[in-house]
């Protein structure tokens, strides 16, 4: 069953230390609004386990500051669409279409996911031991909170186009340097630190640059500088300055 929860935990803090490896990297300012944001997050959206599986304090923290950073800069309105969090144990199974393995084949039929983000007003789903995993052991640029909240971003328009809302100066230049990262992985042309899953459409691509960015920012600012500029532009952050060396 939905329910509504009355806030982080007393002892969140404790909890963002040990279970969020990036936590010593933010400043004090910082930390105040990602917990600010977080509070928001677990008071104002529903949060569920699924089949039976229970919610710890850890899992809602985790989740909660991590979805934060996204939108430390930007503003709990970008998450209006987020209606609510529903968090897996592992990997599930769930049908439908989905991208397939190869970029522009789709498939119909069960599949085993980590995330979810569906759009309006719909549920993001988490598979909690790869989200609790990530968080613990950032820099390969895989994170499934990061994933699927950004695609919430990309749909604030009503268009999952890979493209979030933006300001009409930074338009032009998004669209350029994105789409020419987006096509080189989908005709096959590693760009690490992105992951080939990318190249599966614009949407996908966004989602899997928006982890790079927060995940492994240094990695994503050396070899691809012109979409760490973009992305730093959007989100008005800069987490390869704040990463530790």
């Amino acid at each position: 069953m939905f329910h509504r929860r009355k806030g982080l935990p007393e002892n969140w803090d404790l909890i963002a230390a040990d279970a969020i490896a990036l936590w010593n990297t933010f400043s004090v300012d910082e930390r105040v609004g990602l917990a600010d944001i977080a509070n928001w997050l677990v008071r104002h959206k529903h949060w569920e386990a699924a089949h039976g599986f229970e919610l710890t304090d850890e899992m809602v923290t985790t989740i909660a500051i991590e979805a934060a950073l996204l939108v430390l800069e930007l503003g709990i309105d970008y998450y209006d669409g987020v209606g609510a969090i529903i968090v897996h144990e592992s990997t599930y199974l769930t049908r439908g279409q989905w991208a397939g393995p190869v970029p522009g084949t789709v498939l119909a039929e069960p599949a085993a996911l980590l995330g979810e983000a569906h759009d309006q007003r719909g549920p993001i789903l988490i598979a909690w031991d790869d989200a609790q995993r990530a968080a613990k052991h950032p820099g390969r640029g895989r994170n499934v909170v990061f994933h699927e909240f950004a695609h919430k971003l990309d749909m604030l328009d009503a268009m999952t186009d890979g493209t979030p809302p933006l300001p009409a100066d930074q338009l032009d230049r998004w669209v350029e340097v994105c789409t020419e990262a987006y096509e080189a992985l989908h005709d096959g042309e590693p760009r690490p630190p992105l992951d080939m899953y990318g190249g599966t459409n614009p949407a996908e691509f966004f989602a899997v640059a928006t982890e790079c960015f927060f995940d492994a920012p240094v990695a994503l600012e050396q070899h691809e500088a012109p979409l760490y500029e973009v992305l730093r532009d959007f989100y008005d952050q800069d987490p390869a300055a704040r990463a530790p060396a």
